[in-house]
């Protein structure tokens, strides 16, 4: 056996080589539990608002109350009301409470402050169990809504029509909103128009969420399905889903864009309207049927017609025509008797003036569309 002797300075080294190596490990495990904290961005803005708010509430009794009010938690509070989960933000709920108290303790902090801040602090936790229903922080849910209005602001727009053919459409949501409960839907391969106007049960941003869902698939049935069964695939569409929902209507049309002819389908919706140039008066059509989401087999009666040069065709929702107190047989007439002026003011220029003058002023507001397509 070889025995090793070691001097006093090499002891030390060794001591001390092994002390570095067991608080580095215990770094490294700091590190990493501070890192496992702060690894989501919620935790690391929490934090840091966490922080704003310690260091207003000691600046306004150390600093200058003047510079640093106890009312500018209220930024803090804001700012994590539209970016923080409920958990995170109910503790910095906390951390402005204790803040809150010492600098009323100082006298820095009055009834007036207090009460508002409490009133905000009801406002930003509203704030975030909304936001956090719907699964997304900041301003992520307004730009979802955002993208989903212009995708159905797109899907509205009518098709370019070839030569001979023009089209107008004016869709205008209940109280100024972005999107109500009418929308259109249309597909064109040239040869043929096919479209869609539907009103869900409702009005403005109540109704629009639910047409929003149904655009897209009915939207996705247009031009996909026969047209004969187009109104037949979305009842079935409908009624495979909750029945306390309520009803839908629906104007179907089919145009030929070669020789003029037409097939329009309705599911308890206003009939629509053909202007006849020979005779210079507004037809209604015939076409009749229930409405959809409501029975198995609604058993649609369409009516066929032709569209010749100078004739239209006008399909509108019942926003147009409803008012309190008057019977709808009164609106459809004040309706036709206002169309026919844009005969002689052309049909395009005139169609959103028309949707204007139909308007009842102190009669409430409600969805209403109109699409006119004529042959020139």
């Amino acid at each position: 056996m070889t025995i090793y002797r070691y001097s006093a300075a090499k002891m030390a080294r060794l001591v001390l080589h092994r002390f570095g190596a067991a608080a580095l490990a215990d770094a490294r495990r700091l590190r990493g539990l501070v890192l496992r904290q702060f690894i989501t961005r919620n935790r690391r803005l929490a934090f840091v608002l966490a922080v704003v708010v310690a260091v207003i509430g000691a600046a306004a009794v150390r600093v200058s109350e003047s510079w640093f009010s106890p009312g500018v938690m209220i930024l803090p509070l804001l700012a994590g009301g539209l970016l923080l989960w409920p958990r995170a933000l109910r503790i910095l709920f906390g951390i402005v409470a204790i803040a809150l108290a010492y600098d009323a303790l100082e006298g820095k902090a009055g009834p007036g402050i207090i009460a508002t801040i409490a009133i905000t602090v009801v406002f930003a936790d509203a704030l975030a169990r909304a936001r956090a229903k719907l699964g997304v922080l900041g301003l992520r849910g307004d730009r979802m809504l955002i993208e989903l209005r212009d995708r159905i602001r797109a899907q509205a727009r009518l098709p370019d029509l070839p030569h001979g053919w023009k089209s107008a459409s004016v869709l205008k949501p209940a109280g100024g909103a972005s999107f109500g409960g009418d929308f259109l839907v249309s597909a064109c391969d040239g040869k043929a128009l096919e479209l869609a106007l539907v009103d869900v049960a409702g009005k403005g941003i109540d109704a629009g969420t639910r047409a929003l869902l149904l655009s897209g698939a009915f939207g996705g049935l247009l031009g996909s399905v026969p047209a004969g069964d187009f109104l037949t695939s979305c009842n079935a569409y409908l009624r495979r889903g909750p029945a306390a929902e309520g009803f839908v209507t629906a104007v179907h049309l089919w145009l030929d864009l070669a020789t003029g002819d037409y097939i329009v389908d309705s599911a308890g919706h206003p009939p629509a309207a053909h202007f006849e140039a020979g005779s210079g008066i507004w037809r209604l059509t015939q076409a009749r049927g229930i409405v959809l989401g409501v029975v198995a087999d609604p058993r649609n009666r369409p009516e066929r017609g032709t569209l010749r040069p100078g004739d239209a065709l006008m399909l509108y929702t019942d926003g147009l025509i409803e008012a309190p107190g008057r019977d709808i047989d009164a609106g459809i007439d004040r309706l036709l008797g206002e169309a026919d002026r844009l005969v002689t003011s052309g049909f395009g220029a005139g169609a959103g003036r028309l949707v204007q003058a139909m308007q009842v002023p102190g009669a409430g507001s409600d969805d209403c569309a109109l699409v006119l397509i004529w042959r020139s």
